[in-house]
């Protein structure tokens, strides 16, 4: 599954807005990775430190070794299912 994804950085400095496709889910020890519409580039943060999920909800808090985001799914499109879904992350 491709998930569609708006992620905002929170805080002091907030920074502006990045929407794409999320490459995959996000996992404490990895680097989030954000691929924008265009194909050709990404966004990637510093290794993720913690994730919050709320129940119920589309919105994922998540903090990394410098930045703390917001990350809002928008969609999720079906791929030829070598993606693995966000709905269920390993979260550690």
């Amino acid at each position: 599954m491709l998930v569609d994804v708006v992620l905002k950085k929170i805080g002091r400095k907030s920074g502006r807005s990045v929407a794409g496709r999320l490459l995959r889910p996000p996992r404490k020890g990895s680097v989030l990775v954000i691929e924008f519409p265009d194909g050709l580039h990404e966004y990637v943060t510093t290794p993720v430190k913690r994730v919050l999920h709320l129940c119920g909800e589309k919105t994922y808090y998540i903090e990394t070794a410098n930045s703390r985001y917001r990350l809002e799914v928008s969609s999720e499109q079906p791929d030829r299912g070598s993606e693995p879904r966000l709905s269920h992350p390993t979260l550690e």
